[in-house]
Order: C-alpha cells, then sequence, then structure tokens
C-alpha cells in the first residue's frame, strides 16, 4: 500500500514530525510519501492561510496522487480535502476528520489541545461542519508566543500536559485530541501521562486511510462527489489541468 502524506504548510520540520509518526503508525507494508507545500506559510493558523494551503496541496495531489492507494492532508483543519474528494478516484482522508472520528470512538465527548488563541474559532467551525459540536466538551490552547513551530512539543510539552488534565479535570472530556502537525507523536509520548485517551491526527490519519485503501472504494460518477465536468480554464499548473481535463467517471 503507497499513502501520499502532504504537509500544507512550508515548514520541513514539521513535514519530518508529521513523517516520523506517519512510519510509527504504517502497517509493514506500507510505503509512506512524504511531501511538503511548495508555497504558503510556515503554519496555517487562520482561515485565509487554509485558503492558500489548499491551493498548495491540490497541486501536490494532482501530481503524485494517481501512483499512491490513499492521501492524507497532514493539517488540522483539513485544507482542501472536499475538493480533492471530487477530484480523486481513491480515499483522501484529513487529519482533522481522522482525529475526530477516533475521538468520538474512545468516549462520548472530547477536547481539543491547540498551539494558539488565534486558531480557535476555525477549529470550531471544523468540529461543526463535521456535525460533531454536540461532543466537543472544549478548545484549549497555548497562550505563550511560538518561538519556532517545529520545537512546540519541547518548548511546551509540560504546558500541553496541563491543559489535557485541565480538559479532563474541568470540561469532562472523555478523550484528547493533540491537534497541529506541530504536535505530531507527541500523543504517544504523553499518553500515560494523562488519565483518558489522547488521540494522534497523523497517526489517525494513516490507520484511517490504511483501512480505506484496503476497502477499495470506486470513485462516484454521480452525487456531489463526482469528478467536477470539463470546462475551459486558465492560469493554471500542469498538474490541475491534467486533473480537471479527465472525464467525469459517467461519461468514460
Amino acid at each position: 500500500m503507497r499513502l501520499l502524506v502532504i504537509n500544507p504548510n512550508i515548514s520541513t520540520s514539521v513535514s519530518d514530525l508529521i513523517e516520523a509518526e506517519a512510519r510509527r503508525a504504517a502497517a509493514d507494508d506500507t510505503q509512506i510519501t512524504m511531501l511538503t507545500a511548495q508555497f504558503g506559510v510556515a503554519y496555517i493558523e487562520t482561515r485565509f492561510e487554509s485558503l492558500i494551503a489548499g491551493y498548495a496541496t491540490s497541486i501536490l495531489a494532482a501530481e503524485h496522487a494517481p501512483a499512491h492507494d490513499a492521501v492524507i492532508v497532514a493539517a488540522f483543519g483539513d485544507p482542501g480535502v472536499t475538493g480533492l474528494r471530487e477530484a480523486l478516484d481513491i480515499p483522501v482522508v484529513g487529519m482533522t476528520e481522522a482525529a475526530l472520528m477516533s475521538a468520538c470512538l474512545l468516549g462520548q465527548r472530547f477536547s481539543i489541545i491547540a498551539i494558539s488563541s488565534r486558531i480557535t474559532a476555525w477549529y470550531r467551525e471544523n468540529v461543526e461542519r463535521n456535525g460533531l459540536i454536540s461532543r466537543l466538551a472544549s478548545i484549549r490552547n497555548l497562550e505563550s508566543p511560538l518561538r519556532d513551530i517545529g520545537s512546540v512539543q519541547e518548548d511546551h510539552a509540560e504546558k500541553l500536559i496541563a491543559l489535557c488534565n485541565d480538559a479532563v479535570e474541568h470540561d469532562h472530556a472523555d478523550s484528547i485530541i493533540l491537534a497541529g502537525a506541530p504536535l505530531a507523536g507527541l500523543a504517544r509520548r504523553v499518553r500515560d501521562q494523562l488519565p483518558v485517551p489522547v488521540v494522534d491526527g497523523v497517526s489517525s490519519a494513516v490507520c484511517h486511510a490504511q483501512t480505506l485503501a484496503r476497502l477499495a472504494p470506486v470513485g462516484a460518477s454521480k452525487g456531489s462527489f463526482a469528478r467536477p465536468p470539463v470546462k475551459p480554464n486558465a492560469g493554471l499548473p500542469e498538474p490541475i489541468v491534467r486533473l480537471l481535463g479527465r472525464q467525469p467517471a459517467g461519461n468514460r
């Protein structure tokens, strides 16, 4: 099995964290291809940054997805995921959606631990979009400025653990999601220090992607996730042009 994992931000240090956790979570026969966005921001914190990241992700997916069995968008907020599901015939898994599904299987109410205050409104909207707002216990976040996006875990480990414990004690969370690619792998390190299950988005996405790929679903030929219709376009990168030029499945 071949999984394409895309980091929608430009931080290679974060890509290293994502790739390390993806390889730890993957089955022995799963191959991981790790790619990093070629343009965008260091880390995604706002709706507009997510818009940019979704486009950067779509270019990489259009070029590399045909050689893979599933695509993982490895940023909390899942930039571009629903659009890619229209355009590709293989499963596309977002880190947010995968983490939310895992958390819901581990308890009734979950809390999300975030790396900044600005990011929390957008996270809440993503929970609402997935129809799970009634199961959200809280979103708690770091308040301190980030020295470097690749060192968040080392710089703020104690505070992140304290936020997790506060979510359990005060918000009655049954499970915890450590949100965002910069926290990839932290759940594995701190799970024995917390009183409830803790969820990592990258490992959740890898496990869900492997399951979906093994189910070998057929791409939609009708409905809202059928391929986009072929129409005139201009100014798009060649991989996107090729992807948009494919006939919808029902017309092949």
